[in-house]
């Protein structure tokens, strides 16, 4: 549509719900021509989505950032009288490898269900622990751009969501219907499991209906918490034990609408799995009692808990997406390493116990376990706990973000802060910090400035300020003994 030549083999490679799929010859970017005609609505909506929006996240600063984080459309184009749109191809990661699904889209359904995880995917494509919070952390980051440009992406969901959990990346698809609030209204209501109660709970109403409920940034927001938990815990935070109407179709539209219940609210049992009536492949990921969703950590069980309690049927307190991703970066920093080989989960949360012990295979953690609390200094000379955390293993690294709490990770990262700035090590029989860049490194319960090259040993109590800059932390050393 911008008068530019656009190749493709007439071919077709895949069909979805509204168009067909074609590759370009070196099968870099894929055309999608729609089935139908699309209305003046929807052609102005793509339109503003390949040209305005698309200016406005990746023609910025950071902007190639983004690229990885959405499969966006770049072209509209026409053919035949059909209108269609140019995506790049999906990044090789994105496919399978090896198994039963070799050389299909790794689609998240298939690692956000205990059962297909159990029952079809080889081991060597499931991942550790570790890297569904690298996945949660960018789809959240995704999300909040979305949401930051005014966008809502209406259909949020593992169909639309491609993730890797060998590489921790992941990348949202999809993004020709986006929702412009009071512009463009969505083509779809979502995809169920993901739709939000009150858009179930009025879908009756017709359109014009001022108490009507559409795909909105704070439906993304719902869609949002349940990718994550599903993600994470491998399960539905709303399917459980509770029949609401033996009509099986009202029983889907109250259980997920009106009356949809986490199955883990303190405060109402009714809707735990039933174990007994679980299918083996579900197990032990189905069964609450054995992975509750504490396991997740504080940060991310005070936003479960806002997401589907408090939030479920009040929108107006569902977490940000930029909640979501906060509190999963700080989580990845209480995460410790099995010392179970032979762990599938890899890794586990830190519990804030005496005697940690993962929750995926009970091995407990033996030895020294240094805990890092950082402290942040409101004005010169004062500082006051954060509530925030880092948990030490052997050859983890130190950076920025851990330093300074103004510098946060994500897109506006520069690559100086990415480099680590010391790392810690398990030697000698003792735990060290070893400085590699930091200029202002300062052992204050000895006074002494740690030099670069120089390393600092992590003993109870000691107190450690990481530099003398607006926003340096100071942190206290606990150490846990197994």
């Amino acid at each position: 549509m911008d008068g530019s030549p656009v190749e493709f083999m007439d071919e077709v490679i895949g069909s979805g719900a509204m168009k067909d799929v074609y590759f370009s010859p070196d099968k870099s970017y894929v055309v999608g021509f729609f089935r139908t005609p699309q209305d003046a609505n929807s052609v102005d909506r793509l339109k503003n989505i390949t040209g305005v929006y698309r200016e406005r996240i990746f023609n910025q600063v950071g902007g190639e950032y983004w690229k990885n984080l959405f499969c966006w459309p770049t072209k509209m184009v026409e053919w035949n009288g059909k209108l269609g749109i140019v995506c790049p191809s999906y990044q090789s990661h994105f496919f399978f490898s090896s198994g039963m699904f070799k050389g299909k889209e790794k689609e998240g359904k298939w690692f956000a269900s205990a059962r297909l995880r159990n029952k079809f995917l080889p081991a060597d494509q499931k991942g550790s622990w570790l890297d569904y919070f690298h996945i949660c952390i960018q789809i959240a980051r995704a999300v909040r751009r979305l949401h930051a440009a005014g966008l809502a992406h209406s259909d949020l969901s593992y169909k639309n969501v491609l993730v890797d959990p060998l590489t921790g990346k992941a990348s949202i698809i999809d993004c020709d219907g986006l929702v412009v609030p009071g512009k463009y209204p969505p083509d779809v209501v979502g995809t169920p499991d993901f739709i939000a109660p009150e858009v179930l709970q009025t879908q009756r109403l017709k359109l014009d209906d001022p108490n009507k409920k559409l795909p909105s940034i704070q439906t993304d927001r719902h869609a949002l918490a349940v990718l994550i938990y599903m993600y994470l815990l491998y399960r539905h935070p709303l399917r459980g034990g509770r029949v609401c109407d033996m009509d099986p179709s009202k029983d889907e539209e109250l259980s997920m609408g009106e009356k949809a219940l986490f199955i883990e609210d303190p405060n109402d049992p009714s809707n735990r799995p039933k174990v007994d009536q679980l299918d083996e492949s579900e197990l032990p990921q189905r069964d609450v009692t054995k992975r509750p969703y504490t396991i997740c950590g504080p940060y991310l069980k005070a936003l479960f808990d806002k997401a589907f309690i408090q939030g479920l049927h009040d929108p107006s307190l569902r977490p940000s997406a930029g909640e979501w991703e906060q509190a999963l970066i700080k989580t990845t920093d209480l995460m410790q390493p099995c010392q179970n080989p032979d762990c599938e989960a890899k890794w586990f949360v830190f519990d804030n116990t005496t005697k940690p012990r993962c929750p995926f295979c009970g091995q407990e953690y033996h030895g020294q376990l240094p805990v890092l609390n950082f402290y942040y200094s409101p004005k010169h000379g004062v500082f006051h706990q954060e509530n925030y955390r880092l948990m030490v293993y052997d050859k983890q690294t130190l950076y920025m973000w851990h330093v300074n709490r103004f510098v946060i990770p994500g897109e506006k990262t520069t690559p100086e802060e990415k480099k680590p700035v010391g790392d810690f090590h398990f030697w000698n029989n003792r735990w060290i910090l070893i400085n590699r860049r930091l200029p202002d490194l300062w052992d204050k319960t000895d006074n002494r400035k740690i030099g670069v090259g120089q390393y600092v040993e992590l003993t109870e109590g000691r107190k450690i300020l990481l530099g003398t800059q607006d926003g340096d932390r100071l942190i206290i050393v606990q150490v846990v003994n197994n």
